[in-house]
């Protein structure tokens, strides 16, 4: 019998599960290790953060779906990784053994590489739920006394989606609070250009983006690093510009990624930013019974920008890894070679509050045999309707290819709009 170990249970880990226990029946064992003991909904943090949507309606408990399922969960996180003796050493000093392992931990949120950035500074963020509450609890004391707004990302960020969606999203909200011409919004990236977003680009996005910040009056710096925030206040410096001050009454700035240290302490398994390094079958080149899947895998810039960004994990690709890894893994215990390429594809479905734009970008790297970004309503209702499939669909523990089903779906919402 073959013991299978996932770390994570996200949006990467909690499908591989599943699908790792269907592909191989109760001959084998599979067990996640999570440092929560609930799975939520990431995408929907943008709406919990003002107040459109409750922790309680992007999550569910862990527990009784892993145990219907016949999964092991062991809700603590992972401290430590021995790739030689083939375990892991939880943060209660339990010791779990595995023949084979997966690694979905996503990132680790990289504030401190600006001096008060983050949640524990002076800016909020929405990259977990907890962060999410916590930005909402700010946005309702900034109501009381409205003015300047700054959104965006730092340098080395990978993840712009969620940062534009935010824009979008605030003035949304605060059009239907009626003050929104007392709140100037201003837009700062590292990117090269708008709607660059670590792709080079998707269809006309830069277009397309730009023309949505300008109809929502949302000015916009690119190029920009931020040097340090203060109360009130972020100094940033942008390229060929110089050292400027932006106020803000509030702010919400995703960060850089990097690895989490119990993976990106084990020697020959990742880059220097801690990112697993795999090869083309989800593999370590060096640990061949270790996979990884999702947000903490290594992807090299698709170019070299004059602000470093990093390159996207989006959910249809990460859905992609899973499938590749669950089949490579059976491969294996059957005595067989690894054949299954994850095909990293990006497909994106962005909500603006009212409105949304859906990228796809296939594949996510250029050169691309698809490449187009249109907007409407129908990904506004899309997303909605995806974020309530896949949040029931993973309750009850059913593993299908949910962005592929969305995508189809979101084409029929855009036939009947």
């Amino acid at each position: 019998m073959a013991n299978i170990v996932i770390i994570g249970a996200s949006t990467g880990g909690l499908p591989a599960a599943y699908e790792m226990k269907a592909a191989l029946g109760s001959g084998h064992s599979v067990t996640i290790i999570s440092n929560t003991e609930i799975f939520h909904f990431v995408p929907s943090n943008p709406w919990v953060a003002v107040g459109w949507r409750s922790r309680k309606d992007i999550s569910f408990s862990l527990k009784e779906p892993l145990e219907k399922k016949g999964i092991k969960f062991i809700p603590e996180g992972a401290a430590a990784i021995d790739p030689v003796k083939k375990n892991i050493k939880t943060s209660s000093g339990a010791v779990v053994p595995y023949n084979y392992l997966i690694i979905a931990t996503g990132p680790k949120l990289a504030f401190d590489d600006v001096p008060g950035l983050g949640p524990e500074g002076h800016t909020v963020s929405v990259c977990t739920v907890d962060h999410a509450e916590k930005a909402f609890e700010r946005y309702q004391r900034f109501l009381e006394n409205p003015g300047p707004v700054v959104i965006g990302a730092a340098q080395g960020a990978s993840c712009f989606g969620p940062a534009y969606e935010f824009a979008f999203i605030l003035d949304a909200d605060l059009r239907k609070r009626k003050i929104r011409r007392k709140v100037p919004i201003t837009f700062i990236t590292p990117e090269p250009y708008i709607g660059h977003m670590g792709l080079s680009g998707v269809g006309d996005s830069k277009g397309l983006l730009e023309h949505e910040l300008r109809e929502r009056h949302i000015s916009w710096l690119t190029n920009t690093r931020i040097k340090r925030v203060e109360d009130g206040k972020m100094i940033v410096d942008v390229l060929n510009e110089g050292e400027r001050e932006l106020p803000f009454g509030y702010s919400m700035i995703i960060p850089s990624f990097k690895g989490v240290d119990a993976v990106a302490s084990v020697e020959g398994l990742c880059n220097p930013k801690g990112f697993v390094v795999v090869d083309k079958f989800q593999r370590s080149p060096k640990y061949p019974d270790i996979y990884a899947i999702g947000v903490c895998i290594a992807i090299a810039p698709l170019e070299a920008t004059p602000i470093p960004t990093g390159v996207p994990k989006t959910g249809f690709m990460i859905e992609s890894m899973v499938t590749a890894t669950v089949r490579n893994i059976k491969a294996s215990i059957e005595g067989r070679q690894a054949s299954a390429i994850a095909t990293w594809n990006a497909v994106c479905l962005a909500d603006m509050g009212d409105t949304g734009v859906a990228f796809v970008a296939i594949p996510q790297i250029p050169p691309r045999d698809v490449t187009w970004a249109k907007k409407g309503r129908w990904v506004h209702l899309a997303k909605v309707g995806f974020e309530k499939y896949f949040l029931r669909k993973m309750k009850k523990g059913i593993s299908e290819p949910f962005y592929e089903s969305t995508i189809l779906n979101a084409l029929k919402i855009k036939k009947l709009e």
